[in-house]
Parts: structure tokens; sequence; C-alpha cells
């Protein structure tokens, strides 16, 4: 496993998310398979490990990794986030954000206490505040810094304004955001910002929530419960808008004898070291195929191929519903 280079934290270049183990696509949780899968990642040197206080009722994919990673935390880059709450009577439906400094202390205790750790590595905000300067959230992080409670400070889904502003703050070590084959907006919007001031990106739904394995050939391949029955790229004339940009996915990577996976997440790790994605799976063979990525060199052909097949606006509708929408890029 190779490392990238997020400010001054390095990680294995390749992470995994765990948000699915608890919720989203709709299908019932195997905690037994789950925990297996974070230590079969472990395992293989796939070392940072991304979860989130919203994820699961209760906080209980912090709960799950926290018992994964029970005996081996020395041995794990764990990266955690706080900043959505449970809107009320609606259990784990994020549409209430708190990025105010009382909220900030209150979120890190109780998922510490949820991981069963004495501190994190990397502690993001997961949606900027509208309501509270992102100078006031960034100061209470900080705080939690120097309290030794957290090593390095994180943001999500802003805009390059508002990480020059937190960065003034304290240093900011990484930004995460969606970034894949179909989802290009960050490297004209705030990627530049990043490596002028030395940030580390994180690439959240590299795979475009599965749509870029190939897998996923209709809305009816989706459970009821499925998040991304509710997400426009999957609905109507998107869906085929972007079931063909898949199809030249599938081409070039038959061509190179990888999977469309694959052959996604390789585009992303030739990003440069500064990136380190967190493709999620909750199976380990998933996990397998999804590390066999480190592995595929791409030649600048290759590149130049992948580029003129997805470029910037290749994507078909918004990722989020309106209301996420208005969240994003703050």
């Amino acid at each position: 496993m190779r490392e990238s280079q997020l400010g001054e934290l390095t990680v294995s270049c390749l992470g995994l998310g765990c948000m699915g183990m608890s919720q989203a696509y709709g299908v019932i949780a195997d905690d037994d398979e789950s925990i297996a899968t974070i230590h079969a990642a472990l395992d293989a040197g796939c070392t940072f490990l991304d979860t989130a206080d919203i994820y699961g009722d209760d906080g209980s994919n912090e709960s799950l990794v926290g018992r994964a990673i029970a005996g081996r935390r020395d041995e794990v880059t764990l990266a955690t986030k706080f900043g959505f709450k449970p809107a009320p009577g609606e259990a784990g439906v994020p549409t209430v954000v708190d990025g105010s400094p009382e909220y900030a202390v209150q979120a890190l205790d109780a998922s510490l206490r949820r991981l069963g750790v004495d501190h994190v590595d990397l502690w993001y905000l997961h949606r900027k505040d509208p309501k509270i300067p992102i100078e006031e959230t960034v100061g209470a992080m900080a705080s939690m810094v120097t309290a030794g409670k957290v090593r390095y400070l994180g943001l999500s889904e802003v805009n390059g304004s508002t990480v020059r502003a937190a960065h003034a703050v304290h240093p900011i070590t990484a930004v995460q955001s969606e970034w894949s084959l179909w989802t290009r907006d960050p490297e004209t919007v705030v990627l530049p910002t990043l490596r002028e001031l030395g940030i580390g990106f994180v690439p959240f739904s590299p795979l475009g929530r599965g749509f870029l394995t190939g897998q996923i050939k209709s809305p009816a391949d989706f459970p009821a419960d499925d998040m991304r029955r509710g997400l426009p790229r999957f609905q109507g004339e998107n869906f085929q808008r972007n079931l063909d940009l898949v199809a030249k996915v599938e081409e070039l990577a038959a061509a190179r004898s990888v999977t469309p996976g694959q052959l996604a997440l390789a585009w992303l790790l030739a990003q440069g070291n500064d990136v380190a994605p967190i493709p999620g799976t909750k199976r380990r063979s998933y996990l397998a195929e999804n590390l066999a990525a480190v592995s595929v060199e791409l030649t600048s052909d290759e590149l130049a191929a992948l580029d003129a097949a997805f470029p910037p606006d290749a994507g078909s509708g918004d990722r989020y519903a309106p209301g996420g929408m208005d969240l994003v890029g703050q």
C-alpha cells in the first residue's frame, strides 16, 4: 500500500469509507461482515478509516468502528465528522446543521465515547453552518487539538474562500468532497486553493455511489429504502445519460483487463499523492477489488482517454436533492 500526504498527516493512499456499513444503501447491516471487512483492510495496509457521528442511528457507525479497532488503535488513522444533527422526530435524517462552538465540543466528546478512543487523528466539520462564521467553528475545533483530543482538522464540501478563512485560524489538513470521473467540480472549485495552501484532498464516493462499477443497470436495482433513489443523478433521463457514460468506463477497463471500479479508482490515485480516496464497502470481496486498484498504473494515453470520455460537465443531474445542494460549496 502506497501512502498519501494530507498536509502533515501521512495516510494509506486508499482509505475505507464506513458509512454504508450502517446506513444509506438499503441493505440490512451485517456487523460481523463489516467488522471483518475493517480487519481485512487493516491487514492489507488500508488503515485510513472514515466515519461520522451522523452515520447510523445514534452514532451506530462510530460504535461499530470502535468495536472493530479495539486492540488495534495504533494501526489506524481514524477520521470522523460532526456538524449534522438528526432532525427532531426523524432519527438519522441529517437536516440540521450546527457548527456552534458549544456543539462542537459536545459532539467530539460523544464521538470519542462511541469510538472508544481518547483522540481522533482527523476531525472534520461535516458541513459549514450558514449561521456561524467558519472562524468561530474552527476556533472551537482548534481548542480540541490543544486539549489533545484531535490531531488534525478537516472540512467537508466547502469552497475555496471558506478554506482560506478556516486555514487562517488553524491549519486545515484535509478537505473532503465528492470527486470521481463523473463529479469533477473540485478540480476547478477548490483543489487549486488546497494545493496552494498545502492541504490534502479526500474524495468520497470515488465510484460514483457504485455507479462507476458498472453493476447498476436500472433504478430497480436499488432497494426501496436506498438513498440513491432520491438523488437526481439516479432518476429519469439522468439515469440513462449517466449509464451511457459508464459504458465508456467498461470499454476502457476491458482493454486494460481491470474492472470498471478499479479503473475509476486508479484515475483518482493518479491525480497526485495529496489525494486519498475513501471508497466505501461493507464486504470483504469488494474491498479486495478496490485495493487491487492501487497496483493499476495508468499511462498518459489512458489518462487522456478517460479525461476525454469524462469532461468536467459530463455527469447529468445534481449530486443531492435541492436541500442537500444548498449546503454544498459554502
